[in-house]
């Protein structure tokens, strides 16, 4: 096997891998599809009771019930915390608006911050609350009564509480808790239904994070997220299929690419979830726990968590629920990718700049690779020896392939070459190369982080491809290091190479192109180094 194909096939297989990997690993395609069990924004029109726009007690129907035309107006409440400003609604007791404090949408002074809520006009909304199937059918655009008007913790270290209720008299009484805490992204739900009829009540609880995929950037990487016992499912916005899963659900919910807004029920055990889409075309997340025999003067509680606000594994990880999985590194990779997470923050704490820190990274894992490197360009060299020696043998064999062979791996043998000796040390190194891909690309640090100059982002590209351009020239530098040989055709595909990569990395986060661009570097000295070196 000649130096070239040996280096053709190395790179075709690492870049192979990684977007086979990527596709059908990172992505969690499934092949196996499920429709939803049933419609998880399942509501009806409020019918006349004891209280306005509270329903009465019915039978338990799996028919869905209908929407009202127009939802019912509500009235807004504002919550005030150091992480987040967030806006609760009377209509459903649901989430309005979600903004995060410390994340701009762009780097522009002017840019506004992420919004986590979005949801068109009039449509139900996040942590809404339907009891379909349910002796009650109540929708989840109820109106509610609320506690109070506002809540600021920006200077309250303590948690505080905000209640909705709705109530039927004789009948009924919901009331929807939120417990919210100053320094968390993260706050309770207690959903608690009191029975106040006369005979047992059944109740369902479906809680939904309702979205609008609208944005139509395939940068967002937006879609439905659920871990489920230990896999995690994704359904991408712009390829949507409706799923359903479970039971022993961790959590769901709608991610971005760096954000999430995921539901963590109390009983992952008794709860299952459902991707769907509602007649607007918006994207429904619908956790479904269990089915509760209310008896009379109790009270039925389903518990929940939520989650929203950026993908910081750290933070994540906190919540002691897999939530880290929801960076999409993918379960093949975590092993080695959060690794060289921790080992970015550590560095980031000393140098203060992530395009610094991958540089670092760079030169540390070649130094790790350096013996694997020697091993793989001494066998170049020594190939690039007996290429005469090889020609004359195809020339006295050309007819009689099996003698060839037999004499090419005779050759090998005297002269102590292993024809694998320079593709082994690059193929072992694809796992790492796939872990900084993943990590590179969706490690929330690296967004808006600053590197130099023209580079205010190293998780977007390069805005004028002058790294990309850079990176293609130190691979054509390598080729040009690198003995031609093998027939003139694959000579030709060789000088090609560097002109593809260089437009597929166009595109590529910026980080990621550095640490390639600075490991070619590293590269053509290491090879230099040995070329000159003398032959033992």
């Amino acid at each position: 096997m000649s130096t070239n194909i040996r280096t053709f096939l190395a790179i075709l297989l690492s870049f192979l891998v990684v977007f086979v990997y990527q596709y059908f690993f990172a992505k969690n395609l499934e092949t196996q599809k499920q429709e939803p069990a049933q419609t998880q924004t399942q509501q009806q029109a409020a019918a006349p009771s004891a209280s306005p726009g509270a329903p009465a007690v019915t039978a338990p129907s799996k028919t869905p019930a209908v929407k009202a035309a127009t939802a019912p107006a509500g009235r807004d409440v504002r919550i005030e915390t150091p992480l987040y400003t967030a806006v609760f609604s009377t209509r459903g007791g649901a989430l309005k608006s979600f903004l995060l404090k410390q994340y701009k949408a762009t780097l522009e002074e002017s840019s506004p911050l992420i919004e986590m809520v979005q949801v068109q006009e009039g449509s139900e909304l996040p942590l809404s609350v339907a009891f379909a199937d349910s002796s009650v059918n109540l929708p989840g655009d109820a109106p509610y009564e609320v506690d109070r008007k506002s809540l600021d913790l920006t200077d309250d270290p303590k948690p505080q509480k905000l209640v909705f209720s709705l109530a039927a008299s004789g009948q009924y009484r919901v009331e929807k808790i939120y417990t919210f805490y100053p320094d968390r992204y993260s706050f309770d739900l207690e959903v608690r239904f009191q029975n106040s009829a006369t005979t047992p009540l059944s109740e369902n609880a479906n809680l939904i994070w309702l979205a609008e995929a609208g944005k139509k950037d395939a940068e967002q990487e937006e879609g439905a997220i659920a871990l489920v016992k230990s896999s995690t499912e994704r359904e991408s916005a712009a390829k949507f299929e409706k799923r359903a899963f479970g039971p022993d659900v961790q959590w769901a919910g709608f991610e971005s690419k760096f954000f999430l807004g995921a539901m963590i029920p109390k009983q992952p055990a008794l709860t299952s979830v459902a991707f769907n889409k509602d007649t607007r075309g918006q994207i429904v997340v619908g956790l479904e726990g269990p089915k509760n025999t209310i008896p009379q003067g109790q009270a039925g509680i389903f518990g929940y968590t939520a989650y929203v606000g950026p993908k910081d594994y750290e933070l994540l990880k906190q919540q002691g629920v897999g939530l880290e999985a929801a960076i999409n590194i993918g379960n093949w990779m975590k092993w080695l990718a959060f690794p060289f997470l921790f080992v970015m923050q550590f560095l980031y704490k000393y140098v203060g700049n992530y395009g610094i820190v991958i540089i670092i990274i760079t030169i540390l894992t070649k130094i790790i690779f350096w013996p694997l490197g020697n091993k793989s360009y001494k066998s170049m060299k020594e190939m690039q020896k007996v290429q005469p020696k090889m020609a004359e043998l195809k020339e006295r064999y050309k007819d009689d392939k099996q003698k060839l062979n037999a004499a090419v791996m005779e050759l090998y043998k005297t002269h102590k070459i292993n024809p694998l000796g320079g593709c082994l040390p690059v193929v072992i190194q694809i796992p790492v190369f796939i872990a900084l891909y993943q990590l590179l690309s969706y490690a929330i640090e690296l967004r808006h982080a600053p590197f130099v100059w023209w580079i205010q982002d190293l998780s977007a590209k390069d805005p004028y491809y002058i790294t990309p351009i850079i990176m293609g020239a130190t691979m054509l530098i390598q080729q040009k290091m690198t003995p031609a040989m093998g027939d003139p055709m694959q000579q030709k595909m060789m000088m090609f190479m560097p002109v593809v990569f260089t437009f597929l990395f166009l595109n590529f986060p910026s980080g990621l192109v550095i640490y390639w661009l600075i490991n070619n570097v590293l590269s053509i000295g290491q090879q230099y180094y040995i070329n000159k070196a003398p032959t033992a």
